[in-house]
């Protein structure tokens, strides 16, 4: 078995269970979230002299529910008391196994772009790694400095910073990479979140009611603290994690401001819906939310190509065009590649039946985007990239 296709197949097995796990662990977030949102003060007396703070009634797959909240903690601790950390620590061990094979271990191929700077593939690998234990080492100071003072200063910090090194990333590695990675910094701190505060502070709740000592409401309000953070950063995150798959948006002049409009546009909306969980009704954070994101995505819009002068040299030939191809595309997409393990995108260019077939993503990706090929890495020129839209334009024939 070849080793491209190894790389290839533990490839899909890591998305798939990345996507897996990062939809339990973003589940049981968003549901405590709203759950914690919608609790009511108890009227029975015997609950709130048990000391339940709040309570809901729900129904779910015909049954009901009653889920209960302490205000601190219960007089006796239960036999059977489940904690919610599985999913967190495995969709970060999954997403930086998949970052490393995907990036670490291919480096020269996406994490470095020489029209960006010339940095060298292992100094690309550093720097994404620092940007992982950055993120976190900032964001936890801060916290730790600003929390119990003022949320607002703490966000406002902690959003220029992001912004800092979303533009400091953008201008050193690859877009795509730059992407990836800031949405990496920052579940790699919602993770952290929840080995360094949530999971301790449940961890010592539980040791002082065995010790029979009375437990610090300061441990739970702490720990919820991060979690709403969490549940912040989650939409985001998971922006940074699709955006791959989107040339327009890390292939921009402007991409760094691109990725940080976009993820205001969601953060505003995650704040609409964590408002509505409470009955508070805020309609101008999605309205502005959505505004946003669809202003930044016209924005982004490729620009019409400039109709040819009359005078212009002879339409290329579909020989022409395949001869381009062959030399600028076939590393990736062919039958046989030479340069990835499979065809990208299932892709294949290295016919003129194929170049024909695919002449609208040929166009699309060298011409309007100009991010194919991946980094320029076979080095298509601005000619080669007019005589493909000059083809495209004549009708791809």
């Amino acid at each position: 078995m070849e080793l491209s296709y190894l790389i290839d197949a533990s490839s899909l097995l890591l998305r798939w269970l990345h996507l897996i796990v990062g939809i339990a662990w973003i589940g049981s977030s968003f549901y405590f979230v709203w759950l914690d949102n919608s609790l009511k003060e108890p009227t029975d007396p015997k609950l709130k002299e048990d000391g339940v703070g709040g309570e809901l009634w729900a129904m779910h797959g015909g049954g009901f529910y009653n889920p209960q909240k302490y205000a601190v903690a219960p007089k006796q601790l239960p036999d059977d008391l489940h904690f919610f950390f599985w999913p967190s620590y495995t969709t970060w061990i999954t997403g930086f196994l998949l970052i490393s094979m995907l990036y670490y271990f291919q480096a020269a191929t996406y994490m470095i772009d020489p029209t960006i700077s010339s940095v060298t593939p292992a100094q690309s690998v550093g720097i994404g790694l620092a940007t992982l234990a950055l993120g976190w080492v900032v964001y936890d100071q801060l916290a730790r400095l600003l929390i119990e003072r003022s949320q607002l200063l703490f966000a406002v910090i902690y959003v220029a910073f992001v912004a800092a090194v979303t533009y400091a990333l953008c201008h050193l590695i690859a877009g795509r990479a730059a992407y990836i990675h800031v949405g990496a910094m920052i579940a790699t701190t919602m993770s952290a979140n929840v080995f360094f505060w949530i999971i301790p502070a449940q961890r010592k709740q539980v040791a002082a009611m065995q010790r029979g000592e009375a437990v610090n409401p300061l441990w739970g309000k702490r720990a919820k603290q991060r979690s709403y953070h969490n549940n912040y950063l989650t939409l985001p995150v998971l922006f940074a994690m699709i955006s791959n798959h989107y040339a327009s948006t890390y292939n921009h002049p402007q991409a760094w401001l691109v990725l940080l409009l976009i993820m205001l546009g969601s953060v505003l909306i995650r704040h609409f819906f964590n408002l509505r969980h409470k009955k508070i009704v805020r309609w101008e954070y999605p309205i502005a939310g959505l505004a946003i994101i669809f202003a930044t995505l016209v924005w982004i819009a490729p620009k019409p190509l400039p109709a040819p002068a009359s005078n212009a040299a002879p339409t290329p030939t579909l020989a022409e065009i395949t001869a381009i191809a062959q030399a600028r595309c076939a590393g990736c997409h062919a039958e046989k590649p030479t340069i990835m393990p499979v065809a990208q995108m299932g892709v294949m260019l290295d016919t003129p039946e194929r170049v024909k077939q695919f002449a609208q993503r040929i166009h699309e990706r060298s011409v309007q985007l100009k991010n194919m090929p991946l980094a320029n890495m076979t080095q298509m020129t601005d000619e080669e990239r007019a005589r493909i839209g000059a083809w495209y334009a004549a009708g791809a024939k």
